[in-house]
């Protein structure tokens, strides 16, 4: 290991803008933990690029190490279930938020974040899911237990474009739903339907004020984009249907009605994947391993290097990017 690497820094002035920087790193830049990671594979998410740019208050901690997945090797672990040569994965636990992150070569962390590599996949593979696709098959499981099985009714995906939005399309299309995906980027329909996408509405459908109770379109839905795509979402689900919320691109508000619930029994199921037991972690990569198809990852990923996250983070918040973006770390 070495004893200086590279890695991003986010540092705010006396205005608490964020200052973004890529500059060499030592151990005593990260902070504790029982386990030390060789970063191989990281990659974008949105609430990636919220940090880097300072348009959310994402991080909490100054200094910080962005950054909230990362795959790779370890090299060191005080912790059982890990020895060195491990090949790991971490998502959430605040890391890149209150505890220094994967934009670095190395990350030390603690152990109970991680889960081992599950066989079938590697470090770049789970990358390409990271946890925008891990947070996707948390929903998708959620409706399973909920009894929303394909001959109930569609699904309808917002935010389809997005990281969430493209691995959800694909895992349900393949489980077989019937998918209904809702997009601002029309010019997109083809890419979604070769997702397994049946239908492609336009987001402005969704983005307006809700009526209290609309016509029932869908038995359920997968939605990463909350406020009034949420509300109208909520409204036009079937009878005892159900709706995963995982995200939060038009806003945190939720200015719904309690019709849906106490008139048509409808469940809105709070996804989290951050604090997630690992029992569930282990589960949802094991489903990943088995019923994400790998050329339709394979056609939703790009991959970009180490020197290209901070306009890659910009682009993800500004909504120019689709689907993933996987990072190969350069360990020079």
């Amino acid at each position: 290991m070495k004893d200086r690497f590279n890695g991003i820094l986010l540092t705010r002035n006396e205005a608490k803008e964020t200052i973004v920087e890529r500059r060499e790193l030592g151990l005593d830049d990260l902070m504790d933990g029982d386990v030390i990671v060789e970063v191989e594979w990281t990659t974008v998410n949105y609430k990636d690029g919220l940090a880097i740019t300072g348009k959310s208050p994402v991080v909490r901690r100054w200094p910080m190490v962005p950054g909230i997945d990362c795959a790779g090797t370890v090299v060191e672990s005080s912790n059982a279930r890990f020895s060195p040569g491990d090949k790991v994965i971490l998502n959430g636990f605040g890391v890149g938020e209150t505890h220094t992150g994967a934009y670095a070569e190395y990350a030390r962390l603690n152990g109970d974040w991680l889960v081992k590599m599950p066989e079938g996949i590697d470090g770049r593979t789970a990358m390409a899911i990271g946890t925008a696709g891990y947070t996707a098959m948390l929903s998708v499981m959620a409706l399973e237990r909920h009894g929303l099985t394909p001959d109930r009714g569609p699904i309808v995906v917002t935010g389809a474009n997005g990281g969430v939005g493209t691995v959800a399309i694909a895992l349900l299309g393949k489980l077989g739903y019937a998918v209904i995906a809702s997009t601002g980027r029309p010019g997109e329909a083809d890419f979604l339907t070769s997702l397994g996408a049946s239908e492609i509405i336009h987001r402005d459908e969704l983005s307006g004020p809700a009526k209290p109770l609309n016509k029932e379109r869908w038995a359920g839905g997968i939605d990463a984009v909350g406020s009034h795509t949420l509300a109208n979402v909520l409204s036009m689900t079937s009878y005892g249907g159900a709706v995963t919320a995982c995200g939060l691109a038009q806003g945190m508000d939720l200015p719904a009605s309690v019709a849906p619930f106490i008139l048509r029994g409808v469940s809105l199921l709070g996804i989290d994947s951050v604090m997630a037991p690992l029992a569930l972690r282990q589960e949802a990569w094991a489903r990943l391993a088995r019923d994400l198809d790998p050329e339709k990852l394979e056609a939703i990923t790009s991959e970009i290097g180490f020197r290209d996250v901070i306009e890659a983070a910009r682009d993800i918040v500004d909504g120019r990017i689709r689907g993933r973006v996987v990072v190969k770390m350069e360990h020079e």
